[in-house]
């Protein structure tokens, strides 16, 4: 997948936006529901030395299957303080994890931050499921 691919799927997301906090280089995108001020990120997409990567959020348990399955194409978020290393992978974007599986890496950084939002928020976000309110 390219980074405008990429990039694409993460706006597709409910409450999801286009961010550069720290600049036009990196593009950041963060959820947020319409009633909150702030966004949280979920996804960073940036060059690490001439390289497309993307850093995600995930699970602890999570970050280490997807770096056990592909050891040097995902690695802990390396830009991150040491305490917030296990919840975020940084992924190479050179192809060697498959589309499929870059897609439910950001499908579940996605989920991940947007459980972390208030209840309310999060009723604003994820649709309740039929029959239910």
């Amino acid at each position: 997948m390219t980074h405008d691919e990429i990039r694409a799927h993460c706006l597709r997301k409910p409450g999801a936006y286009l961010d550069h906090p720290f600049g036009p280089a990196s593009d950041i995108i963060k959820v947020k529901a319409p009633s909150q001020q702030r966004g949280r990120i979920f996804a960073q997409l940036f060059f690490l030395r001439g390289q497309a990567v993307a850093t995600l959020n995930c699970g602890r348990m999570e970050g280490e299957l997807w770096r056990g399955l592909y050891p040097g194409a995902v690695a802990r978020g390396w830009h991150c303080p040491p305490v917030q290393q296990p919840y975020f992978n940084t992924i190479a974007l050179d192809g060697t994890v498959p589309d499929d599986e870059l897609l439910l890496m950001i499908d579940h950084a996605y989920d991940v931050v947007a459980h972390k939002l208030p209840k309310a928020a999060q009723r604003e976000l994820i649709p309740a499921p039929a029959g239910r309110k």
